[in-house]
């Protein structure tokens, strides 16, 4: 497993695109595996710092990728593909 750096978002980058770079370096470096639920979406606005709307985007982002699906009633999960 690799060593995730600390999010740290740069000024010119699109911070809803900075989570999802971060979260796919964490799926990417083996500290979030396929199938692993992720927190909900209202827990990562709080640990990242940042509103609700940003979260949901990055998850959208993510699912975009093809590095998340979101069960409806269970929740998001890392995608089985997902490396």
């Amino acid at each position: 497993m690799g060593d995730v750096p600390e999010f740290r978002p740069q000024g010119h980058e699109l911070l809803y695109v900075a989570i999802a770079d971060h979260v796919a370096a964490r799926i990417a470096g083996g500290e979030l595996r396929p199938g692993a639920r992720l927190s909900p979406e209202r827990d990562l606005a709080v640990e990242y710092g940042v509103a609700y709307l940003t979260v949901r985007r990055a998850m959208v982002e993510l699912r975009e990728r093809g590095l998340i699906l979101t069960v409806h009633g269970k929740g998001t999960f890392v995608a089985p593909t997902a490396h």
